[in-house]
């Protein structure tokens, strides 16, 4: 690996000079790394660039590591990630994304990811995005999840965009059967004139089941975001949904939430809220010592992290 693979990993998977269990690191298009464990096997995928990741029934407490960094300009990576999670798991996936741009041409990554968790399974499912570099060429990463959920299974996702992303299209889509449940969390920052799409579609089949989505975002200088997700409630179920940001300097942010209950004891909910900074939020901060712009930073940096 190169070293600003090395300082990218730093960035989006806590990297600390090695990974213990499970990984595969991907760098500009390639393996750079793998490793299978005793219960968790990894294995390139026929026919298309990615994986195929096996986690055994009933394993707990492992966690699988599959970062991918682009490194220079002129990369354009895409990558196919099937996750098999057997009967009754309880694993953490880690999937962090870097770009790095070092010229005139794009530097992007496109993680097309699938999550088949079987019954009673859990998982936790960690990303995060960031760009790096002064290159003139865009910084891109889109991610596209598909996601179903068997009987009484959970994906908890925490995704978070920290910064340096110029383009970034993200979408979801999920499938959930009975008493199966989804919790969504995430965060994004723009800035200068960064653009970011997030759109989600769950569909809510099974009896019981329940899918949480909160997005909370920040959109600085001229940046501009839009938000869209739609719950399709098809059976007795709950859904929530809610998009909070933050609008600093000319940023601009679109927040287009849509519910459809198509059964009588589908119990839906939406929430949007969009506004800026309370003023006596940083005079409250400067009193205690802090500049306006450190007074800022730090109340976006809370705002980012609930």
């Amino acid at each position: 690996m190169n070293k600003i693979t090395e300082a990218l990993l730093e960035l989006v998977s806590d990297w600390k000079g090695a990974f213990s269990g499970a990984y595969n690191i991907r760098e500009d298009g390639v393996c750079a790394g793998r490793q299978s464990s005793e219960h968790i096997k990894i294995e390139s995928k026929e026919g298309a660039p990615g994986l195929v990741i096996h986690i055994a029934p009933y394993t707990k407490n492992e966690t699988v590591y599959i970062p991918a960094c682009v490194t220079h300009s002129d990369v354009n990576d895409l990558v196919y990630n099937d996750f098999y999670v057997g009967e009754g798991a309880d694993v953490t996936i880690v999937a962090g994304c870097g770009v790095h741009s070092d010229g005139e041409e794009e530097a992007r990554h496109n993680g097309i990811h699938r999550f088949f968790v079987e019954k009673g399974a859990h998982v936790l499912y960690q990303e995060k995005h960031a760009g790096s570099g002064t290159g003139a060429g865009l910084r891109r990463i889109d991610p596209v999840s598909d996601i179903h959920l068997a009987e009484d299974a959970v994906l908890e996702m925490d995704t978070v965009q920290i910064g340096g992303v110029d383009r970034t299209d993200r979408k979801t889509t999920a499938q959930l059967a009975d008493r199966a449940r989804l919790i969504i969390h995430e965060s994004i920052l723009t800035e200068e004139e960064q653009t970011a799409k997030s759109d989600f579609s769950v569909s809510i089949d099974g009896e019981d089941a329940a899918v949480d989505l909160v997005s909370r975002s920040v959109a600085k200088g001229h940046s501009h975001q839009d938000y869209h997700s739609r719950i399709l409630g098809n059976n007795r179920c709950t859904g929530h949904s809610e998009c909070d940001a933050i609008l600093v300097g000319s940023g601009q942010v679109n927040a287009a939430p849509e519910l459809f209950a198509g059964h009588i004891d589908a119990s839906l909910i939406h929430e949007a809220a969009i506004g800026k900074i309370a003023g006596e939020q940083i005079i409250k901060l400067r009193t205690l010592g802090l500049t306006e712009e450190e007074a800022e930073e730090r109340i976006i940096q809370g705002f980012l992290q609930n």
